[in-house]
Formats: C-alpha cells, structure tokens, sequence
C-alpha cells in the first residue's frame, strides 16, 4: 500500500472495557479483551486487511478496498455477538470506518482519513458498523443495499458536517427497518430569523450567526437589555441551537408552548416561535427575533 492511495480505514473496540475491569478485575477483563481482539483480527486477515496497531481495547485496521472492509467489518460482528467468551461472557464491539488517501510511514498509516475513521468509530454504538458517504461511493452495487444513511454529523476537525450511514450486517431475515429523521439529511434545511425589516439565514452554508447590541454581530439589536454579545445561532448535527453567553438571558417563546428563559444555556429550536433578548415577553420588548425553521 504505496502513500497517497486510496484504502479503508477501519477501528474497532471493545464497548465496556472500563466496567469489566471494574467488576472482573485487571487479569480477567485484560484476558477477555485480549481474546476478543484476537477474534477480530482473524476476520480482518480473512478479508485481506492488515492489522495496523493495537491501541487497549481498540484495533485499528487497513483493507485494499471499501468492499473488503465492509465485509470484515459485517464478519466480525457476527463473530463476536456468537461468540461465548470466558466464563460464558458476551462482549459488544462498535465500529467506523472510512476511505481515502493515507500516508504509510513504518508500517503505520496517518493522515485525514485515519482520523475521520477513528472519530466514526468513537460516535458508534455497541454492535453498530458506522462508515462515510466516501466509503459508501466506493463500495460495488452488491453492497449498497446494506448501508442506510442515520445522521448527518459535524466531527471535530471538520469544517462540513459528514453523512454518516449504518451498515446492516444481520442476515437476510433478521434485518430491522431503520428509521432516521429526514431534516438531519436534508441540505435544505434552514433556520429563517426575521428582526425588523432584515431577514437572516442559517443553513448548511452558513453555519453560525450571533446577535447583540454589538456593530459586529450578525444581527444588530439596538437595546438596552441586550448584552453586546448576546447570543449565537448555530447549526450542528442537522439541528438548529440558540446559545446564549449573556447578563440577562434570553426568552424564547415557541408557537406552541410556554416561554422558556435561558441564561448561558443552549436550546435546540424547532418549528417557529419568537425570542427576546434580554427582556421577558411581559416586559414589552419593541421588537422580537421571529425564528423559523423550514425546508
């Protein structure tokens, strides 16, 4: 595998080592894992990967190709959710994968496609595969139906959020539907903030806005109760948060529901509704921030 070719990334760990040790103690968890790693790493050399390194709980490891990854990634946690381990323990495995280019150094890989996978990895949960839209475009047609896209999610490092999709690796017959909410897929999605005569928007291309009494921010708000640095209107993992970092709060008041205050908290806004900076509802404010969510 020569630098700047294209390979998978794949890491995967051991879910719940920490209370092993806790409850089993060091020399019967440190055998457990241990066994549970050396089942892994036969199904990795039977799909032509390489075990890269060995980091506690967790492997890390290279294949030639996306398709040969997704299947060792499906054997394994066949392997491992059958397997009876000491003292008839079960043990859970996550894993993430990923794409790309690497750079190959002493028999080591580095480089933004190992980070992407292991940071993948980190966001799965016990018995789940998780792997990129990258992968996924490399994978044959026979594959593709057992991928479903979950999430679309900001992983650090990252300036663009990633279309994160789950691989289905059960048998034919014993696959659940998976359901995801479509807004966190949707490039479309946008928050629509009307103060005033000036109408502001948060998207995918615009991921940030702050409002105050600031000439700086986004959204100018000429009043006394507002700090000059009131708020700040994000977009993370498909939805929309008002964070407020003021002295006096913020009101928010949905179109359905009652008036929520927070004060250096972060909210998640859905629907409409309209917000108050610094002041409550009763108090008259001269003007609200009028917040929409839309597709």
């Amino acid at each position: 595998m020569n630098n700047n070719k294209k390979i998978a990334v794949l890491f995967a760990d051991v879910c719940g080592s920490t209370s092993l040790f806790d409850q089993l103690g060091d020399v019967i968890a440190r055998h457990l894992i241990t066994d549970c790693i050396r089942e892994m790493t036969d199904e990795v050399e039977c799909f032509e990967g390489m075990l890269i390194q060995t980091i506690g709980d967790e492997i890390m490891c290279a294949f030639p190709s996306a398709a040969a990854a997704v299947r060792a990634a499906c054997a394994i946690q066949k392997r491992i959710t059958a397997k009876r381990f000491e003292n008839g323990m079960n043990l859970d495995v996550r894993i993430g994968c990923h794409y790309g280019a690497v750079v190959s150094e002493g028999g080591d890989f580095f480089g933004d496609t190992v980070n992407v996978a292991a940071r993948i990895a980190s966001i799965a949960k016990a018995g789940k595969i998780l792997t990129s839209k990258d992968l996924v475009d490399a994978l044959p047609e026979e594959l593709l139906c057992k991928v479903n896209p979950i999430m679309s999610r900001e992983l650090r490092g990252k300036q663009e959020e990633m279309t994160i999709f789950v691989v289905d690796w059960s048998e034919a017959g014993d696959r659940t539907n998976i359901s995801f909410a479509p807004a966190l897929l949707n490039p479309q999605i946008t928050l629509r903030l009307t103060y005033g005569a000036n109408v502001y928007a948060l998207h995918k291309d615009k991921k940030a806005l702050t409002a105050g009494r600031d000439d700086h921010c986004d959204i100018l708000v000429r009043s006394s109760f507002a700090s000059r640095q009131h708020a700040r209107f994000e977009l993370r993992s498909g939805k929309f948060y008002i964070i407020d970092q003021s002295t006096n709060g913020s009101y928010i008041r949905p179109m359905q529901g009652d008036v929520i205050h927070i004060s250096n908290q972060e909210m998640i806004l859905q629907n409409s509704g309209c917000i108050s900076l610094g002041q409550t509802f009763s108090d008259s404010p001269s003007m609200f921030i009028i917040y929409s969510v839309c597709t």
